[in-house]
């Protein structure tokens, strides 16, 4: 086990980004992938213990709560957290905060992927997908050094409010419905790569062409993002909508269970 350890929920690569250029400032870092079965939860002998993950629809995505109560983190563990939200940080600090109790908490606004919803550039404050990248780079830099320093946050993350919590479980369902319209076109070339890198097991190859299941969808659009051919559609709206995954990481990062930073 590493020194530091940081656990991560990335669709498109935006917080897998962010917990990369925290751990480059903190060294000797696990990044654990919260994207399916966890890895590794017994972390007892980190020194430091992070969690980075998205606001989807004000709350967590997917079963990451789930996966954040089966962790075992060490009683003298410092502890920390790190949103990544287009507009708004949601209710997800604050979940987690009830959980583990965060010694420090901070955002970071960033493109969105949620292209069937809104434009990747809309977000708050405005800006382009470069200068969003650049932004991010520097606010996890100084978080890292923040963490590194084990400096405690003013207050605590804002509460679980009701109209956050009532549209995280709305998520779920209003992803079951999206995810019925995911098409793929005669682009596709069948290469598997959404197949192996969907969070939720949702897609399964067959004929050498992706079928996509409907209850476990988490919304992430991994799939439709990263696609080489863009031959994945979800609606009419991601047909003329520009495709966005964070630039520096791969879909082949993404499917690693851990990655360690020196």
């Amino acid at each position: 086990m590493s020194k530091n350890v940081i656990f991560c929920f990335s669709g498109t690569g935006n917080c897998l980004d962010i917990a990369k250029n925290i751990a480059k400032e903190l060294g000797d870092t696990d990044i654990i992938s919260m994207r399916s079965k966890p890895a590794v939860i017994d972390v007892r002998d980190a020194e430091r213990v992070g969690f980075v993950f998205p606001c989807y629809a004000g709350g967590l995505p997917g079963h990451v709560e789930e996966f954040v109560k089966r962790i075992t983190v060490g009683e003298t563990a410092y502890k920390f957290g790190v949103v990544s939200c287009a507009g708004y940080p949601g209710i997800g600090l604050g979940v987690i905060d009830r959980i583990m109790s965060l010694h420090y908490a901070a955002v970071i606004s960033h493109q969105s992927a949620c292209i069937w919803l809104m434009p990747h550039t809309l977000m708050i404050p405005p800006m382009d997908a470069d200068k969003a990248q650049n932004r991010s780079e520097q606010l996890a830099a100084k978080i890292g050094k923040d963490v590194k320093n084990k400096l405690r946050s003013d207050r605590k993350p804002g509460g679980i409010n009701p109209i956050n919590s009532a549209e995280s479980a709305a998520w779920k369902l209003l992803c079951a419905q999206k995810a019925s319209q995911l098409r793929v076109t005669e682009d596709c070339i069948g290469c598997g790569q959404c197949e192996k890198l969907c969070p939720a097991g949702n897609i399964h190859m067959i004929d050498g062409r992706p079928v996509f299941g409907v209850a476990n969808c988490v919304g992430c659009l991994g799939c439709l993002q990263f696609c080489p051919q863009q031959a994945i559609h979800m609606g009419g709206a991601t047909r003329t909508r520009e495709r966005y995954h964070n630039p520096n990481i791969t879909p082949a990062e993404l499917m690693k269970p851990i990655i360690h930073i020196d």
